[in-house]
This record gives structure tokens, C-alpha cells and sequence, in this order.
């Protein structure tokens, strides 16, 4: 009697503990796919904002293209002032605007990110002295971050480099490198314009 009164103890603490051990795990199950839910909200955060950053930094990107255009240079100063204002109000206005995407680094990618910035920022200083010498070199640096093979030789070092960064770093490079190619070509097509007008105006007053 007393025996089977110490097994029916032991085998309702048995119970109870398995019980309680399949509360414990549903409730781990339910953090767990609630964390998994989070991770994939905080994922598609990370990827809005990014596309919210690429898309100021295009707004601001074709303000300055409007404000240095030679379109701008060819309209009369009373609309030229009128249009100015109106395109650095929009430029402030777009400034105001603060978005901000870390990335976490360990200490080569960290190395890896400050080596390519300070290629990238050399060149951009050449620019200011060999600007068709500079751009072939940026041409070259793009052409390490493309997949495809690129029509224009590849700076072997500063794919090394790329490559050694983190991959959200990669992309902003990419952007970088492809925001600077184009300002460069179109600074090099003001400058042909202008550059023909002045011929255009010798022939003039030469022939006058």
C-alpha cells in the first residue's frame, strides 16, 4: 500500500514536471518566432532606409546638376536669380533631411573602408588638375565593383580592397564611384559647350 502510494507521488511529479517543461518550450517557441518576425521587419527597415538615403543623395545630385547646367548659364539673369532661389531652397530643404544606415564592421573591413576612401579621394583631387586622367582612373576604379566584364581596364589593388569591405560598404562605394563618373562627364560636356561658344563668338566678331 505504502509502495503504491510512493509511485503514484512519483509519477505525478513526474507530470508536472513535463508539463511544465512543455510550457517552458511553448513559450520559447512563441519568443523565438516572434524574434524571427522582428529580424525580418528590422531587415526591411534596413532596406528603406538605404533606399531613402540613395534617394536624397539623387535629389541633391540633380539640384547641383541643374544649378551648374549650361541651360541655367543660357537664360536671362532675371530668371536665372528666380530659378537659383528656388534651387537652393530645395537643396536646404533636402538637407534637412537626416538618414542614417550603420554598418556593423569587424577591424579588417574597417581598414578595408578607409584604404578604398582614400583611393577614391585621391583621384578626386587629381580631377582638379587632370580631369580626362582622372576620370579614366575612376573608370577603372567602377570597373572593379561591376560583376559584368567592363569595357575599360580594372584597378586590380582597389578590388582587392572593395572586395576586403563589408558588403553594405561595397554598394555605397559603387555609388560613390558612379555619382562621381557622372559629374565628371557632365563638368567635361560644359566645358566643350562653353569651350564651342567662345569659338563660335571669335568666328563672329572675326568675320564682322
Amino acid at each position: 500500500m505504502a509502495q503504491a502510494k510512493i509511485q503514484a507521488k512519483m509519477n505525478e511529479a513526474m507530470c508536472s514536471k513535463f508539463s511544465r517543461t512543455l510550457s517552458m518550450a511553448d513559450r520559447s517557441g512563441r519568443l523565438l518566432e516572434t524574434l524571427d518576425q522582428l529580424e525580418v521587419r528590422v531587415e526591411a527597415l534596413r532596406e528603406t532606409a538605404s533606399a531613402l538615403e540613395q534617394e536624397r543623395e539623387g535629389i541633391l545630385e540633380m539640384i547641383q546638376s541643374i544649378q551648374n547646367s549650361q541651360e541655367m548659364r543660357n537664360i536671362c539673369a532675371g530668371e536665372r536669380e528666380e530659378l537659383t532661389l528656388t534651387a537652393d531652397r530645395l537643396m536646404g530643404r533636402a538637407l534637412t533631411v537626416e538618414i542614417s544606415v550603420g554598418t556593423i564592421r569587424n577591424p579588417q573591413q574597417e581598414e578595408a573602408l578607409r584604404k578604398a576612401t582614400s583611393m577614391i579621394d585621391e583621384i578626386v583631387k587629381k580631377l582638379l588638375v587632370d580631369m580626362e586622367g582622372g576620370r579614366q582612373q575612376l573608370m577603372a576604379l567602377h570597373a572593379a565593383c561591376v560583376t559584368e566584364a567592363p569595357p575599360v581596364p580594372i584597378d586590380q589593388k582597389f578590388q582587392v580592397v572593395v572586395i576586403s569591405c563589408a558588403l553594405e560598404d561595397q554598394k555605397k562605394i559603387k555609388q560613390r564611384l558612379e555619382t562621381l563618373v557622372r559629374n565628371v562627364e557632365n563638368a567635361e560636356k560644359n566645358i566643350k559647350i562653353m569651350d564651342h561658344q567662345k569659338l563660335e563668338s571669335a568666328n563672329t566678331n572675326g568675320s564682322s
